[in-house]
């Protein structure tokens, strides 16, 4: 009995020892893990403090005028936001017409058409798409694309539209190959890899029992696609568009190499333009007075509140979207 009551005794202290181990082990998790979430948001106010007091002069200047002025002078020290934030805006809309319905296009295709054999290398194929840098495909754009652009599409429509009274003036102009629509197009291939790798594994954890029944019931691939993939998946293809749109909105080198970087607002979608990410590009270095640094600084802060809203309004859309499939 005695022999019986000692092993008890270690036993329970072994497992004492073992549990208080294990509670100074996750002490020490939580602790790491809380630090680094602080940091994170330690980051991130430091970001944005370092923006607005960088911002302090150009609005105490300017004031809201700033964000609704046009003209950006150097040498008469007047600088205006609204030519970058209309190009940073314009752009990306027209990257995102673009991109996100070829991206969903590509990813219905690997998931549901494309033979099994085919569906690895295209998928891979795509994905390098996103691992090429910035400035290969602003070179790409401007010594390829933009001649090929100027003498095959900017030409002929000019040409055809010249007449027309509202499309006239929206892709009239000159034909100078690079403009708003050729960083739009280009900014477009650089995010279709994000829609579409995203998409394509959203699609995949369609369960294939309901698109088996669907398929049961007669219903054709467009049917299944349309009725069962895309609405079983439609907040992670929400998810991945946005994803994109904020690639998007901060794209530097590639839109400074194709946008043209004039500081005015045309009409024409073939017209040069600029951005907030290719006017910071190209002239920070150039900034002498403490006026200059500060406007562009403070389009650093503007770009950077346009990307928040952005991503907040993506948050509020997808958990509405949830809410929704919740409630059905």
């Amino acid at each position: 009995m005695a022999d019986i009551a000692l092993i008890d005794e270690h036993a329970v202290t072994a497992r004492a020892d073992t549990t208080r181990r294990a509670g100074r082990g996750d002490a020490r998790f939580h602790f790491l893990t809380w630090a680094a979430a602080a940091l994170l948001l330690m980051i991130f106010a430091g970001v944005i403090t370092a923006l607005v007091i960088g911002a302090i002069p150009a609005f105490r200047t300017f004031g809201l005028g700033f964000l609704t002025t046009e003209v950006w002078s150097p040498v008469r020290e007047r600088f205006g936001a609204l030519a970058s934030i209309y190009g940073t805006l314009v752009t990306s809309f027209l990257a995102m017409l673009v991109a996100v319905p070829v991206g969903i296009g590509v990813a219905i295709f690997l998931t549901e058409l494309c033979p099994r054999m085919l569906r690895r290398p295209i998928g891979i194929a795509i994905e390098l798409l996103a691992g090429i840098p910035s400035i290969i495909y602003g070179i790409w754009g401007l010594f390829v694309f933009a001649p090929w652009f100027q003498a095959h599409v900017q030409l002929p429509v000019i040409n055809a539209t010249v007449d027309i009274p509202v499309i006239g003036s929206l892709f009239g102009g000159g034909a100078f190959g690079i403009g708003i629509i050729t960083a739009g197009l280009i900014l477009s291939i650089m995010v279709l890899p994000f829609i579409s790798a995203v998409t394509r594994d959203v699609f995949e954890t369609v369960p294939a029992m309901l698109k088996e029944a669907t398929y049961g019931l007669g219903c054709t691939t467009w049917e299944v696609i349309w009725r069962v993939v895309l609405p079983f998946a439609r907040s992670g293809v929400v998810g991945g568009a946005m994803l994109a749109l904020g690639r998007a909105l901060g794209e530097t080198m590639a839109v400074t190499f194709v946008i043209g970087n004039a500081h005015r607002i045309d009409p024409s979608l073939f017209a040069p333009g600029t951005s907030i990410s290719a006017t910071i590009a190209n002239e920070f270095t150039e900034a002498t007075t403490e006026l200059y640094t500060s406007s562009l600084i403070a389009l650093g802060l503007i770009l950077f509140f346009i990307t928040f809203i952005v991503l907040a309004c993506a948050q509020l859309m997808l958990y509405s979207l949830q809410r929704q499939e919740g409630k059905k």
